[in-house]
C-alpha cells in the first residue's frame, strides 16, 4: 500500500515521503480500515516535527484521525464489522496518511450517516476536544458568552458549532478576512479579525460590559493574555493548546483579583482514564449531525498524494476550513 512516512525529523514538506509499505494484519483487538478521508491536523504538523507529546519511532506515518471502512477485525473484536463505515483514531506509528491503517476497537466509532466521509473524518478529534472542553471542563450553559480563538481552524471551529448547538453568543476570533467570512458561515455572531482589531475591546463592546463566559484557547501566548483582560466574573479559560508556539505563564493573582479559573484540557488522556465518556461524547456528537446542528465544514477536498503540502499549508496558517485527503 502507499503511506506518507516520516524517516527524520522536521519541517512537513520537507520529511514526508510517499512510500510503498507492507499492509499491516489486525492483531487482538484491533481493526483493519480501508481510509476513506482524513484530515489533516495541527498535532500531524507537530509530530512531523517532533514536538508532539506522543513521539513515535520512526519511520511513523502521521495522521491522526480518520473515516474508514472496515476490511478485516481481529481477534476479540465486537465493536465493528467487516463492510462498516467508521471514524476514530489510528495507531501509531502507523497513521492515517496511508491507503489502509489499523484502529484498536476502543478508538472505532460508527460514522454517522447524515455526513459524507471527508465530513465525519473530521468529526474525531476536533469535535470530541471542543464537546470536553466546553461541556465536561467548563460547563457551558445557554446565554453565555463564548470566545473561540482561532476560530476557523480544527478545533476552533468545532468549538464556534458546538457552542451554537449549547445556546451560547460565541465571538470567534480569526486572522485575516478570509478565514473571518468561514467563522461567520460557521454561525459566529460576532467575528473578529485580530489583525486589524482588537479582540479585547470587541468582546467588552459586544457583551455590554460583561466579558466572557468561557474562553477557548487553542492559541496561547498574545491570545491567552489579552483573553484575561475580557474575562467574565466567574469566568472559565480553558486551555487547549498552543498553536501561537508561545505558552503563557499565567499571573495566579490576577486569576484570583478576578475570581476566574484557568482550565486544562488533554482529550487524549480519557482514552485511558475514562474511556466510557468518549462513547457518550461520540453518541451525543451523532445526534446533533443528525439534527443538523454541527456538521463540519471541509475547506478542501485533497488527493493522497497532496498530503506533504496540505499539512505544510496548515503548520503556516495558511488555510481555511478543514483540509482533507481523500486516498
Amino acid at each position: 500500500m502507499k503511506a506518507w512516512r516520516v524517516n527524520e525529523l522536521g519541517d512537513p514538506r520537507d520529511v514526508l515521503t510517499l512510500e510503498e509499505v507492507d499492509t499491516p494484519t489486525p492483531g487482538p483487538g484491533e481493526v483493519l480500515v480501508k481510509v476513506l478521508a482524513t484530515p489533516a491536523n495541527f498535532p500531524d504538523v507537530l509530530l512531523c516535527q517532533g514536538k508532539y507529546q506522543i513521539k513515535p519511532p520512526l519511520p511513523f506515518t502521521p495522521g491522526v484521525e480518520l473515516c474508514g471502512e472496515v476490511v478485516a477485525v481481529g481477534e476479540g473484536v465486537d465493536r465493528a464489522v467487516v463492510g462498516e463505515r467508521v471514524v476514530g483514531n489510528p495507531i501509531l506509528p502507523g497513521g492515517a496518511f496511508a491507503e489502509y491503517a489499523l484502529m484498536n476497537q476502543a478508538n472505532v466509532f460508527h460514522a454517522p450517516d447524515t455526513l459524507d466521509d471527508a465530513e465525519a473524518a473530521a468529526l474525531s478529534i476536533g469535535y470530541q476536544t471542543a464537546w470536553f472542553a466546553l461541556h465536561r471542563r467548563t460547563q457551558i450553559a445557554e446565554g453565555d458568552y463564548l470566545l473561540v480563538h482561532a476560530a476557523a481552524g480544527g478545533v476552533g471551529s468545532a468549538a464556534v458549532q458546538l457552542g451554537k448547538a449549547a445556546g451560547a453568543q460565541v465571538i470567534g476570533v480569526v486572522g485575516g478576512p478570509e478565514k473571518a467570512l468561514y467563522a461567520k458561515e460557521l454561525g459566529a455572531d460576532l467575528v473578529v479579525d485580530r489583525r486589524s482589531e482588537d479582540f479585547v475591546s470587541a468582546v467588552k463592546e459586544f457583551t455590554g460590559g460583561h466579558g466572557a463566559d468561557i474562553v477557548f484557547d487553542p492559541v496561547g501566548g498574545d491570545a491567552y493574555a489579552g483573553s484575561t483582560k475580557c474575562i467574565a466574573f466567574e469566568g472559565r479559560i480553558v486551555v487547549i493548546g498552543f498553536a501561537g508556539g508561545t505558552i503563557p505563564q499565567p499571573a495566579l493573582n490576577h486569576a484570583l483579583i478576578k475570581n476566574y479559573s484557568i482550565v486544562g484540557l488533554h482529550w487524549g488522556l480519557y482514552q485511558t482514564k475514562n474511556p466510557a465518556v468518549i462513547d457518550e461524547c461520540h453518541a451525543e456528537l451523532t445526534r446533533l449531525a443528525d439534527k443538523g446542528l454541527v456538521k463540519p465544514l471541509v475547506g478542501e477536498r485533497l488527493a493522497l498524494a497532496d498530503v506533504a503540502d496540505g499539512v505544510g499549508r496548515l503548520g503556516e496558517g495558511t488555510t481555511v476550513g478543514r483540509l482533507v485527503f481523500t486516498p
